[in-house]
């Protein structure tokens, strides 16, 4: 860059302001980075939700089940491509703090379900085997230090007793946002022990033929199960994702709002200070101007000595937020995608830039209209 040493020489004229500029930049882009992963954390499940796939619940509340039977007449609607279904079981394993989902599936049609989960074909093939088999995700075996074959023994906290488990796969997930924090067993054995709900299950997913119909499959399937002794009320996966979202408040308003104040804040401060430095300038702009530099020249000065300061501040607060995340989910399992996607890494840099440039347009317009002889006339 031809005048990097003259942006330089500016930029470190006075060196306190330059670190408590850059510094405010490194703390509204570690607050954005903080933001953006408490959004991905509470509106992840959201994001990745399945366009094809619909959620049947109790009417009353997803904590009352509902009967086996009502598999065969799901697939009988027309719409309907697949049907699996699941029950919480809500164990915990050696203290109560290591909260993590758990529960029951159909093994013959859960994993179709959800292609997003990868799991070895031998792996597979040793879970579909073992009465008393589990799948584990990769992030939660990391976290008990599980491997293939350990057993494990989870309390029950609604169906009592101690359930031992035979960790026989382990899951990943195609996208980073996939879940892999969870344990599933088989629903037959859960089925066989568990002392009550004989015959019910506790959710359904179903899979439609065509994700534009799926308004129409909804309304058939709550009809179909109206006026009996288990209503249903049913949403499509991204809906019903939301819908525990929104258990927790208005987390989306009460993000963009902060967002919005934090940025608000740093426009200010960053120009206040872009301002300051060009007025203490003015004699050396006159003079730049005098031996021939443009207009465009300077307005490029300016823009180039914020831009230095919104970047530099920028990777280090977005670092900053990434490194907040190397640990996982602090939350021991209450927000298991804990993490600062990609996207939301460009959109701070984005954001980043646009302020550096927003605050350096007035003080570098002032600065490129200047006339060198009032400029000098101030001095």
């Amino acid at each position: 860059m031809k005048f990097r040493h003259l942006i330089f020489a500016n930029l470190f004229r006075k060196k306190t302001r330059l670190l408590l500029t850059v510094g405010s930049f490194t703390v509204a882009m570690f607050l954005f980075g903080v933001l953006a992963i408490l959004r991905t954390a509470f509106f992840g499940g959201v994001d990745v939700a399945g366009a094809d796939r619909i959620v049947t619940i109790n009417k009353v509340s997803i904590i009352q089940p509902l009967p086996l039977s009502y598999r065969d007449r799901l697939l009988r609607i027309k719409g309907v491509k697949s049907v699996t279904f699941a029950n919480w079981f809500g164990g915990i394993y050696q203290d109560e703090r290591n909260f993590f989902a758990n529960f029951a599936i159909d093994k013959d049609t859960y994993f179709d379900m959800f292609p997003e989960f990868v799991i070895p074909p031998d792996q597979k093939e040793a879970f579909m085997n073992d009465r008393e088999g589990a799948v584990v995700g990769r992030q939660l075996a990391e976290r008990f230090k599980w491997k293939l074959g350990d057993r494990i023994p989870i309390k029950g906290t609604i169906f009592p007793g101690t359930w031992d488990f035979n960790i026989r796969a382990i899951y990943d997930g195609k996208r980073p946002q996939d879940d892999t924090t969870q344990l599933w067993f088989r629903w037959d054995y859960f089925e066989e022990r568990k002392p009550f709900q004989k015959g019910f299950v506790g959710w359904y997913t179903v899979r439609v033929n065509d994700p534009g119909d799926s308004v129409n499959v909804v309304r058939a399937i709550d009809n179909e199960f109206a006026n009996s002794p288990w209503e249903t009320k049913t949403d499509t996966e991204k809906a019903f994702a939301a819908s525990f979202a929104k258990q927790m408040g208005n987390i989306q308003l009460l993000i963009t709002t902060i967002g919005a104040v934090v940025f608000f804040t740093l426009l200010l401060v960053t120009g206040n200070t872009m301002a300051i430095a060009v007025r203490e300038r003015i004699r050396e702009l006159a003079v730049l101007k005098a031996i021939g530099y443009s207009d465009r020249f300077v307005l490029f000065l300016v823009l180039a000595e914020s831009l230095f300061v919104a970047v530099l501040g920028g990777a280090l607060g977005l670092g900053l937020a990434k490194l907040f995340t190397m640990g996982g989910d602090p939350t021991r399992g209450m927000l298991p995608m804990f993490y600062l996607t990609p996207i939301s890494t460009l959109v701070g840099a984005a954001l980043a830039i646009t302020v550096g440039v927003a605050a350096a347009i007035l003080p570098g317009t002032t600065a490129m209209r200047l006339k060198v002889v009032d400029a000098l006339r101030r001095v």
